[in-house]
């Protein structure tokens, strides 16, 4: 298994969502890979969690990612946080990710969870996605 080019996927993916036109509209900007002290944005995407297995054979290390996107908007209903979530999924579903260190073998989209959040003020959409890289 390689788990050594996981900071370059979560690197591409940031690099990536901050670049798209459709996503920073949505957003307007706020993507964060670890909240700024102070103030959050009312709508904002959060690199969130992710699982790593090996998925190595004869011709690379290699790994399958699940990584999950959060996007948490203080709005009264989903809609908002819906359209961010259109556009980020629209943003990776065809991306050209090049990585600091291995390939991008594949992306696709695996699932989404809408759910309120601390005691129903907030609205919460955790989008996993699956990514398989090989260390070449």
């Amino acid at each position: 298994m390689s788990y050594a080019s996981a900071a370059a996927l979560q690197q591409a993916v940031f690099a990536h969502l901050s670049t798209d036109p459709a996503v920073s509209a949505a957003l307007d900007g706020a993507i964060f890979d670890a909240l700024p002290a102070g103030t959050v944005p009312p709508l904002y995407l959060s690199l969130g969690p992710e699982v790593a297995r090996d998925l190595s054979d004869h011709s690379a290390a290699g790994a399958e990612h699940d990584f999950t996107l959060s996007l948490i908007a203080d709005a009264a209903g989903f809609q908002q946080a819906k359209l961010a979530a259109a556009s980020v999924c629209d943003a990776l579903a065809a991306p050209d990710l090049v990585l600091a260190r291995g390939r991008l073998v594949s992306l696709r989209f695996i699932r989404a969870t809408a759910k309120r959040d601390g005691a129903g003020q907030r609205r919460r959409i955790d989008l996993t996605f699956r990514a398989r890289l090989d260390d070449i």
